[in-house]
């Protein structure tokens, strides 16, 4: 199969889908890649290094949609991206598509099929590809958070972890998953005043296991998010429902009550944001303040560390991305369940039913588009 790899356009996007390692993996099993030039600069791969790995480097991104017969990025592809798709074109990579409307209408234009690294599940239950984002976002988070805390970033002018006989910042984590667990690795470590809110008793119990008494577990309900929230000098917003939009747990009044200078780091952005005044941001301009209350939504977090964030992610799509080329997109999708989960779009149907039941889509099941295919 010929692999196609763009270079990534998202603003203050660093990543690149494929690393020269996995490039050479690919090629040293029968395949062909094609690179797009300087698409691994941000993690300081130079196009030599992809040709050493045995890819073909060309110039311009359309000769890579036009020629591949897969095409793996890293976030969803912009809308000039989207205009290049082919009917039958496999897309592999990050799509988010429950808060975003335009994306889809798009994918289901182009007739390609459209596999979202989001939605991929694994044996154990959890989402393997969405995961290791997850690690890095959750600990971003309360990196950025303690910046946006400092006077001159709009904060309150207070340090996360307080100095002995001053009280520590108090961080409120919403949603106790991936982003939440690692998240509060980072808060503790720091010496916040960390506490986690979430709705299933499994995962507080996860919580108190891991951490003891070095966080504070609260069973979520709207009297405990109303007074956490409005107690916060940093709210994280960690809420995930796979493939769904994020619900909005933290509302705008929540907001308006908020500390003047406290900071909302809502992580759940990618999904349209567990918080009501949540609107995507970028790294050019991660913050905007509302209601005294500043609020850091950048959509890519991860983008920010390219170099940890590219090579985490390979490890898990790497062996997908082999399936997918060696046994062709229909009988890989047969034989895995779990990446049959992360087909969302496929000859422009809908078979991802969170994302059609949000967009008011017709939800067809994935089983019986392969079949009819």
């Amino acid at each position: 199969m010929l692999i196609g790899v763009p270079k990534e356009i998202k603003n203050h996007e660093y990543r690149v889908g494929m690393t020269p390692t996995s490039v050479r993996e690919c090629v040293q099993n029968g395949h062909q890649v094609i690179v797009e030039t300087q698409a691994g600069a941000g993690i300081g791969r130079s196009d030599d290094d992809y040709k050493t790995a045995g890819a073909e480097v060309v110039q311009q991104a359309a000769e890579i949609f036009e020629r591949a017969d897969m095409i793996v990025k890293v976030k969803e592809p912009q809308a000039v991206e989207r205009a290049m798709l082919r009917k039958g074109q496999i897309l592999f990579t990050y799509l988010h598509l429950a808060p975003d409307p335009e994306q889809t209408k798009d994918l289901v234009n182009s007739g390609a099929i459209c596999i979202a690294y989001e939605t991929v599940t694994s044996a154990r239950g959890g989402l393997p590809l969405l995961a290791p984002m997850s690690k890095v976002a959750g600990r971003m988070a309360i990196q950025a958070g303690a910046y946006c805390l400092e006077q001159p970033h709009g904060g309150l002018g207070m340090l996360l972890g307080g100095v002995p006989g001053v009280d520590p910042a108090k961080v409120v984590i919403i949603g106790g998953g991936v982003v939440g667990t690692h998240a509060a690795h980072i808060a503790v470590g720091m010496g916040a005043d960390t506490w986690v809110i979430d709705r299933s008793p499994d995962v507080l119990e996860a919580h108190w296991q891991q951490f003891g008494r070095s966080t504070n577990s609260v069973y979520s309900t709207r009297d405990a998010l109303e007074k956490h929230v409005l107690e916060a000098d940093l709210v994280i917003g960690g809420v995930l429902i796979p493939g769904a939009a994020a619900p909005k747990l933290v509302t705008a009044e929540m907001v308006k009550a908020m500390k003047p200078g406290s900071v909302i780091v809502d992580v759940a952005i990618d999904q349209g944001g567990c918080c009501e005044t949540s609107k995507a941001t970028t790294h050019a301009e991660p913050t905007y303040v509302v209601d005294d209350v500043v609020h850091y939504c950048v959509a890519n977090m991860p983008g920010g560390v390219p170099r940890t964030s590219t090579y985490a992610l390979n490890n898990v799509t790497l062996p997908h991305i082999l399936n997918l080329a060696g046994k062709g997109y229909k009988q890989a999708l047969s034989d895995d369940v779990h990446l049959l989960n992360g087909l969302n779009v496929i000859h422009g149907e809908i078979v991802c039913e969170e994302v059609a039941e949000a967009l008011g889509y017709k939800y067809v099941a994935a089983t019986e588009m392969l079949a009819a295919s």
